[in-house]
Parts: structure tokens; C-alpha cells; sequence
């Protein structure tokens, strides 16, 4: 039978209102039970599901739940924030062929607030960022049509940082400047936590990781090595 979701409970969304009030390790491991049962279980099960429908437009992009799923714990080395959990659950969708952890995948999370499903590249180092610039000087009319087409252009693309010049070694006022000013390409859509209880929630988070299909692959050309197709199925 083909792998399905029904929506989390709302004990989930409460669990992740009340985390966000009481984010603290005595709260949280007195209710550990909840959490796995109301959402770490539920989410590798919407991991799966997402994972069968990846087959039909993105098969390179099939992530195994124990790797794509986001620990809830929070790194807080360098951080002035010291909450040590998240306060929303995530996944991430990475293609294969590419062990680049900056390179362009797919994106979703649940929050007690909102629903947000994303996917591009995402603030990349140094190096891995001038190969996206040098893309997109080279092609730069492709990833405009890419961005034009009907589907992406129900998303919302990325904002964030962008130079106020050309970058140092890029051709000035060159057609593709606003383009390699950018340090993130990609696409969003936020929906309403409320989604996250429904049985349509695949559905949803689906039909936007197929409309965002296009440009995350135009994103991944130049981080793209040779990869024997994948043939292995992460989901019963």
C-alpha cells in the first residue's frame, strides 16, 4: 500500500506551544514520551510518506528518516541563546551524488505558529557560494524563466543580506548583478499551523516540493558529481 499521513494530533501543536514557554531540559524529559509519540513518531512516518511521492518528480532527492530528520536539540556553543531545544520539527531533503552539506535540497517544518515548506540554497560558505554566482552568470536567463514559470512563482523567494556592489571578481553590471549579489536562492510558503492536523498536510508540503523541483536542481548544477541512480526505498 502506498505510504500515507493523516495529520499530527493536537496534542502535537500543544506540545510545541507549551515547549516554547517552559524550554528547559526538567519540562522537556518529564514529557519525552509525549514528544516522541505525538511527533518524533508521527514525523519519520510524514518522512516516508514524502519520500514515496519524491519518486515521481525528485528521485535523486529520497532522504532516509534518520538523516533527514533535525535533531530537536539545539547547538548553543555559539550561541547567546541557550535554550536547548527547538521549538519547531524538521526535515531536510538532500540530493544524492552531492556530499556538500550547503548544496540545494529540500525543506519543511511544523511549528506551533506555521507550516513552512522551502527549498534552494541557503547561506552557503565561501567557496560553494561563488559556484552558484558563477552559475548564474553563465545561465543566469534560464534561472529567470525557472523563477518566472507558474509554479515557483506561487512561492515566495528567498530574501535576506544582499551586497550593495558586484562581488569582487565578478564582471560589473553584468545582466545576472542582482542575481550574484544574493547569498540565498530559493523559495518558500508558509500555511497555518492548523495544516499540520489536517490529512491533507502531504498533499500540501508535496505539491510545493514538486513546484520547487526545478530550481532547486538548477541550484544543484554545479555542486552535481556522477551518481549511479537510486533505486533504495526508505518507506514500507
Amino acid at each position: 500500500m502506498p505510504a500515507s499521513f493523516s495529520g499530527f494530533s493536537p496534542a502535537a501543536l500543544k506540545f510545541l506551544k507549551a515547549l516554547k514557554k517552559n524550554n528547559n531540559r526538567e519540562w522537556f524529559q518529564a514529557r519525552k514520551e509525549t514528544f516522541d509519540t505525538e511527533l518524533k513518531a508521527p514525523l519519520e512516518q510524514l518522512v516516508n510518506a514524502v519520500n514515496e511521492r519524491l519518486l515521481s518528480f525528485a528521485p535523486d532527492y529520497l532522504t532516509e528518516p534518520k538523516q533527514a530528520i533535525f535533531r530537536i536539540y539545539r547547538d548553543t556553543r555559539f550561541s547567546n541563546d541557550k535554550t536547548p531545544y527547538k521549538t519547531h520539527i524538521a526535515a531536510w531533503f538532500k540530493r544524492r551524488g552531492i556530499t556538500d552539506k550547503s548544496a540545494g535540497g529540500f525543506y519543511f517544518h511544523i511549528s506551533a505558529e506555521e507550516v513552512v515548506v522551502a527549498g534552494g540554497v541557503y547561506m552557503p560558505p565561501k567557496e560553494q557560494l561563488a559556484a552558484v554566482r558563477h552559475h548564474l552568470v553563465e545561465h543566469h536567463e534560464r534561472f529567470r524563466q525557472l523563477a518566472a514559470s507558474k509554479k515557483l512563482k506561487t512561492l515566495t523567494e528567498f530574501e535576506g543580506e544582499t551586497l550593495l556592489r558586484d562581488p569582487k571578481g565578478f564582471p560589473k553590471d553584468h545582466p545576472a548583478s542582482d542575481l550574484i549579489r544574493r547569498k540565498q536562492w530559493g523559495w518558500h510558503s508558509k500555511l497555518p499551523a492548523e495544516t499540520a492536523l489536517r490529512p491533507d498536510l502531504l498533499k500540501e508540503i508535496t505539491a510545493r516540493l514538486e513546484a520547487l523541483a526545478p530550481g532547486v536542481e538548477f541550484l544543484n548544477e554545479p555542486f552535481r558529481v556522477a551518481a549511479k541512480p537510486r533505486r533504495e526505498m526508505f518507506f514500507e
